[in-house]
């Protein structure tokens, strides 16, 4: 009799957690939602471009160590930055489209691709292990000094950004992007 009561209340605990989370996860995915910080199609009609932030510099190693900056990009064509992880599964499920977008307007835009190295869970190696096993075209930089992350304050990966050619931040993309999505935001840089 007691351990019936003690299953019986072991299995309200479980629910009423299970609900609890259940409008957590309500209440914040709603707060922690993709956000957009100017939508890209509307670049070209209804925001001045005058008007749209600058988008934040930030230092980053290529893979030979060099120090890069953002800033060595702007002014030719616009950027895609896209931020992740090897250790990311949201991540990994994008990259292979960035890397097809990447062979076909990698002349047009430039992709930079940012992996978050921490040094601990995420390092230069594991991160060229993924890249070098899936056969990865596009160029990979990294976020050895924590720049980029703290300079966009990111919370969570993957997280996507488009830039003008002349470094005005056009859109901010929480969360992984479909190839159908990619496509629209090179296909919204290319055609403002």
């Amino acid at each position: 009799m007691k351990s019936e009561k003690s299953i019986v209340r072991l299995i309200l605990i479980l629910l009423a957690v299970l609900v609890a989370a259940g409008v957590l996860y309500t209440v914040l995915s709603d707060r922690f939602a993709p956000t957009t910080i100017t939508p890209v199609s509307d670049a070209a009609g209804s925001v001045d471009p005058e008007e749209l932030p600058d988008a934040v510099d930030f230092e980053m190693e290529d893979a030979a160590g060099n120090v890069i900056r953002l800033s060595d990009f702007i002014g030719e064509k616009p950027v895609i930055v896209n931020f992740w992880a090897s250790w990311c599964p949201p991540c990994r499920a994008e990259l292979p489209d960035f890397d097809k977008a990447y062979q076909e307007y990698g002349d047009q835009i430039h992709f930079l691709m940012v992996n978050l190295t921490d040094g601990v869970q995420e390092t230069k190696a594991t991160a060229q292990a993924l890249i070098d096993s899936e056969g990865f075209t596009f160029p990979v930089y990294f976020d050895t000094m924590g720049q980029a992350s703290a300079g966009y304050s990111l919370y969570s990966i993957p997280v996507t950004i488009a830039i003008s050619a002349d470094g005005k931040l056009l859109s901010h993309q929480v969360g992984a992007l479909s190839e159908a999505a990619v496509n629209q935001l090179v296909q919204s840089l290319l055609n403002p």
